[in-house]
């Protein structure tokens, strides 16, 4: 799955008009609770990317399912979670799927179970290989692509 989910930026006219300082929202349609903002556009999409990748880890800790992002439509700006915050996901979402328990992970990779823990924790730092490994664990594998940026994204910032 790509963990790249459309959202909505939109301009705060009124809080532009309160503050004086230009003002975005940002919501996420397909991921609950994931809303942020910034004052510039730029803020508005780095913080965009930083609030989906917390909201996404809330799913993990509540022991949801990761939501499956919808098509991006017109006027959305495509975002996506960092590299090693998709890995994560992916393996988290593959141990749903398989039944996998934390601590039958750990059996499988020798590890302790505070270890696997951390290594679907989006908010605790892991080295890639460890999560690739695990991925391979449980029959998955991480993909890493690039893109040019929305043609949405660049034409605002100009």
């Amino acid at each position: 799955m790509r963990y790249a989910y459309p959202c909505n930026i939109v301009r705060d006219d009124e809080e532009a008009r309160a503050s004086g300082r230009d003002a975005y929202n940002v919501d996420f349609p397909d991921v609950y609770g994931a809303n942020t903002g910034g004052w510039s556009w730029e803020e508005a999409l780095s913080m965009a990317e930083d609030c989906l990748g917390v909201a996404l880890g809330m799913c993990i800790k509540a022991h949801e399912d990761i939501p499956a992002p919808s098509p991006l439509a017109e006027g959305q700006v495509l975002i996506s979670v960092a590299p090693i915050v998709a890995a994560k996901l992916a393996l988290y979402t593959a141990m749903r799927e398989q039944g996998v328990t934390i601590v039958a992970l750990a059996d499988r990779l020798g590890l302790q179970e505070n270890a696997v823990r951390r290594l679907i924790d989006p908010g605790h730092r892991s080295h890639i290989t460890s999560v690739e490994k695990a991925l391979g664990v449980v029959g998955r594998s991480l993909i890493v692509e690039d893109r040019p940026r929305s043609s949405i994204a660049e034409s605002l910032l100009l």
